[in-house]
């Protein structure tokens, strides 16, 4: 201890030394089922033509990791025939051990969307026993995002100019617009009918969903090359921030050749799987735009961290996907707000069938966009939601 002043070696005796509190362990994971409160509706996807999607209030379930200290983390559905082999490999362990985890759940055939789902699970339970919400937790970039109303259906050009009127009304700042016409004339009618309608108001990002498919399959019209160059060249016109998705998912060569003709960037990314992937589109020059899935092969917040620093090292934006759900979105929200290179998140919202406020119901304390075209992220431990007790089945 040499010359250090007799005081200051007192507060470094070992009495006054804080313990390391006793290790938190996983105990037990359980889905968790919700009441249905009532059916909405039901609309044609553009990414599936032919099919339906049915939207209702209430209803799925979530997933609970509980741990010996009390501390419950939640997460979005998995399928309870998954536990045994999911308990397996977590009971007992310290959830803080993230990269052994997601390795581990990775490993699991089929694993892809159970990891990313007890991910964000985890990520709560990490952020309720630091008691700060995770995207501070990350970095903390900014605690207020700016949403974009995602459509789902593809419908007439003058529909979709009074939704987008309607939602530019209500303080949105941007609209996805799905383009899937059997021609590009009427694709693009639709855009410039919106674009008269909501002017310099509204921001306009376009997706083709040409990539849903691994192969060159998929239902519905696909785009050759040419059409999607002569499509990006008309948008760029018309002003929309992207095109994502305009060719087949692993075409890298024709979406990086794309990418050097055209000056509209190209987004894209949500059906690709883990780091290697994402690695390789940015260095074939592929995507401008990165928009890996948190619940999908992105692996959950653990993985989409690490996508989110190449992207930032790459100079490229990143715009997470979010699916049709509920604490995934969340968890996407504080994504974004935790990086300095995301401007954007996406809010599935084509109402009155496909509300995000339907969704978002399930919380006592949801987080809503604002008249400004704003959304907070709640500043509550971990995720910062709470679900509603009322609408937890029993059993």
């Amino acid at each position: 201890m040499g010359l250090m002043p007799l005081a200051m070696r007192n507060v470094l005796t070992a009495q006054n030394v804080p313990r390391r509190p006793a290790r938190m362990k996983i105990t037990g994971i359980r889905v968790v089922r919700l009441k249905l409160v009532k059916e909405v509706g039901s609309l044609e996807p553009a990414w599936n033509p032919g099919a339906k999607s049915d939207f209702r209030v209430g209803g799925g379930s979530f997933v609970e990791v509980r741990t010996d200290q009390g501390l419950v983390g939640i997460g979005p559905r998995i399928d309870p025939a998954s536990l045994p082999s999911l308990e397996a490999k977590l009971v007992g362990k310290d959830p803080f051990d993230m990269e052994q985890h997601i390795a581990a759940l990775r490993y699991d055939a089929g694993g892809g969307v159970r990891a990313s789902n007890l991910d964000i699970a985890l990520w709560d339970l990490i952020g309720k026993a630091c008691g700060q919400p995770i995207y501070k937790l990350l970095g903390g970039a900014k605690d207020r995002v700016t949403p974009y109303a995602s459509m789902v259906q593809v419908s007439t050009p003058e529909e979709r100019a009074r939704m987008a009127t309607q939602l530019a009304d209500e303080g949105w700042k941007a609209i996805k617009l799905r383009i899937h016409s059997q021609t590009m004339q009427e694709d693009l009618r639709q855009v410039e009918t919106v674009r008269k309608a909501v002017g310099g108001r509204m921001e306009i990002m376009i997706d083709a969903n040409q990539a849903q498919s691994p192969g060159d399959w998929m239902p519905g019209v696909l785009w050759d090359f040419r059409r999607a160059v002569e499509t990006a060249r008309e948008l760029q016109r018309l002003n929309c921030i992207w095109l994502e998705e305009p060719l087949p998912r692993y075409s890298f060569d024709r979406l990086a050749e794309l990418n050097r003709l055209v000056e509209i960037p190209i987004a894209g990314g949500e059906n690709s799987r883990w780091l290697h992937e994402y690695l390789w589109m940015l260095q074939q020059g592929v995507y401008d735009i990165l928009q890996p899935e948190v619940m999908g092969g992105g692996e959950g917040i653990t993985g989409l961290r690490k996508i989110g620093a190449l992207a930032q090292l790459w100079g490229r934006q990143i715009v997470p996907h979010c699916a049709l759900a509920d604490l995934g979105t969340i968890a996407a929200l504080h994504l974004v707000a935790s990086w300095p290179h995301s401007q954007w998140l996406e809010l599935i919202h084509d109402p009155p069938i496909c509300s995000y406020r339907d969704r978002f119901s399930i919380f006592v304390n949801p987080p809503l966009m604002q008249r400004d075209g704003q959304i907070a992220v709640p500043q509550g431990p971990g995720l910062g939601v709470e679900i509603n007790p009322d609408l937890i089945a029993a059993g």
